[in-house]
């Protein structure tokens, strides 16, 4: 049921929010998983689409040639890193068995993946966008995002990256040039509480 065409030209990504990722982050996860359940809850209120993200991979990770030549997804390959193959979503955020999970297969969320189908047919033109890791996910999807003429917002305090100097510069000196970079508590103020 539509409420309101603002929201519902809205979808709030949670990307790589995976049981890998989130054991990177070792004690940072659980204040990570508390923020983006915050934001989570804010957006289904509002009727704001909620779109997970994973990186994943097909049995055997046929995507991962002898011939990629991405280091950090060669790195994979061999890594036996658990939960690449069948990706999940961490189950710390509750995602509900109705929740549309789109699988990528490099780092921006758009890469190897029907997000933009996705975007198109529910007619989003807003992107706030979290996840782990700034420095990866949430940077390759801000710029993507902008050359395809997204409106953007990057949720701080929903973001998260192994390095805090460059979590830091990202935040405050690159992402600002593209997007509107706010907390959790301001996004869900300006949806009215």
């Amino acid at each position: 049921m539509e409420k309101n065409s603002k929201a519902l030209r809205t979808a709030l990504l949670i990307m790589d929010i995976q049981p890998a990722t989130m054991a990177m982050m070792g004690d940072a996860a659980a204040g990570l998983s508390a923020t983006l359940k915050k934001a989570i809850a804010a957006a289904r209120r509002n009727d704001i689409l909620v779109l997970f993200v994973v990186v994943g991979f097909r049995k055997g990770f046929p995507e991962l040639t002898a011939h990629t030549s991405n280091i950090s997804f060669v790195a994979l390959r061999g890594s036996g890193v658990a939960g690449l193959e069948n990706p999940t979503v961490d189950p710390s955020v509750d995602p509900q068995p109705d929740d549309i999970v789109i699988t990528k297969r490099r780092v921006s969320a758009f890469a190897g993946s029907d997000l933009e189908v996705i975007l198109r047919g529910h007619h989003v033109d807003h992107l706030v966008l979290t996840g782990i890791a700034t420095s990866g996910v949430v940077l390759s999807t801000v710029r993507e995002a902008a050359d395809k003429d997204y409106r953007l917002s990057v949720l701080a305090d929903a973001c998260a990256d192994r390095d805090p100097e460059v979590h830091a510069v990202l935040l405050n000196k690159v992402f600002p040039r593209q997007a509107e970079v706010l907390t959790v508590d301001k996004f869900v103020a300006g949806l009215g509480g």
